[in-house]
């Protein structure tokens, strides 16, 4: 395989046709070696417009999903990130190189340990990963944007308590087959609006399908 050649055609065929077309996104999305964040069972798809099993029952999004977050949260560079789930460490290193910093917190400390690896291989060292459940807690806040990986089954208020003024949000709320992708901009102290984005189905957080507290 061609690795290069594949990983542009990932960027041109799947994640451009799917109206990603920030090209600071596309940009990132072709230079930043996805094959090696991926686990060595599944190299040869790495590429592939699916998710990919990385353990305890989680799964890299695909590359259309990862190209439409990072668009959503339009990072500009200076931005001080929140990741909700490391997982692969892959859209980690992505949200490194479009904003200023990142704070990525996962349940699985074997998650964070394999990202520290991989996101060292990649010179990217504007990232602090600490083990939490996004559940129970999360780091201070004050994010200009928050990308959560996995669903809820219904909105947590929480997240946008976390971000700053004018911060955004990028969430997947519901129940299968029909989710619905948000983007959440906090507008004041007490206050947000909400943006339906597109229609997908993503696995929920551990334990984001408990009762839902709020919906919206």
């Amino acid at each position: 395989m061609n690795i290069d050649f594949a990983r542009r055609q990932m960027v041109s065929q799947q994640v451009r046709g799917w109206n990603v077309y920030d090209e600071h996104v596309l940009s990132t999305l072709e230079e930043l070696p996805r094959e090696q964040f991926v686990p060595p069972e599944y190299q040869a798809i790495a590429f592939a417009d699916t998710e990919i099993p990385i353990g305890h029952g989680e799964h890299m999004m695909s590359p259309t999903i990862e190209g439409r977050v990072l668009q959503a949260l339009g990072l500009l560079g200076d931005e001080r990130v929140l990741e909700v789930g490391t997982g692969s460490g892959f859209l980690t290193a992505c949200l490194a190189r479009l904003g200023a910093d990142v704070t990525s917190i996962d349940i699985y400390d074997d998650f964070l340990r394999t990202a520290a690896g991989k996101l060292a291989a990649c010179g990217i060292g504007n990232v602090e990963l600490l083990q939490m459940n996004a559940m129970e807690e999360l780091p201070d806040g004050g994010f200009d944007a928050i990308a959560v990986t996995g669903s809820l089954q219904s909105f947590d208020p929480r997240f946008v308590d976390a971000l700053s003024p004018n911060g955004k949000l990028f969430v997947v709320v519901g129940d299968p087959p029909a989710m619905q992708a948000k983007l959440v901009l906090r507008t004041d102290k007490t206050d947000w609006q909400t943006v339906s984005l597109f229609e997908t189905t993503l696995a929920p957080l551990v334990n984001g399908a408990l009762p839902p507290q709020f919906s919206f």
